[in-house]
């Protein structure tokens, strides 16, 4: 029942960062949040199926960023998720991007400050 838990609180923790497409995400936490996504569907659609697609359209959102993010941890491009547009192929080669171990690259470097413009004093 541990697991069942930890996997809620990862897909609590998805829904928190709704809309935060920069960043990376592990494997693990990914894979949790689809697994309750899953379910939740599935029991919903069960007890009520006119509200599933309410429910995939409030979920849409942090789906997407879910993904984005996972495909940076993978160190690869968000724009790839539009892989899932192509029939057949798209969306199993997404799966298996999706799928593959995290990369160790390092953080993106933030832009460094302007350097002093010719001209200007120091100080000024």
């Amino acid at each position: 029942m541990d697991w069942i838990k930890k996997a809620w609180e990862e897909y609590v923790g998805v829904l928190k960062q709704y809309a935060e497409f920069n960043g990376t995400m592990k494997r693990e936490p990914f894979w949790m949040f689809v697994l309750v996504n899953f379910v939740l569907a599935s029991l919903l659609g069960i007890v009520a199926a006119p509200l599933v697609g309410i429910y995939q359209l409030a979920i849409l959102v942090p789906s997407l960023a879910a993904a984005v993010r996972r495909l940076h941890d993978t160190g690869r491009k968000g724009l790839l998720l539009l892989l899932a547009l192509i029939p057949l192929v798209g969306p199993i080669i997404l799966i298996v991007f999706l799928a593959q171990p995290s990369q160790m690259t390092p953080e993106p470097m933030e832009s460094a400050p302007a350097a002093d413009t010719p001209g200007e004093p120091e100080g000024a």
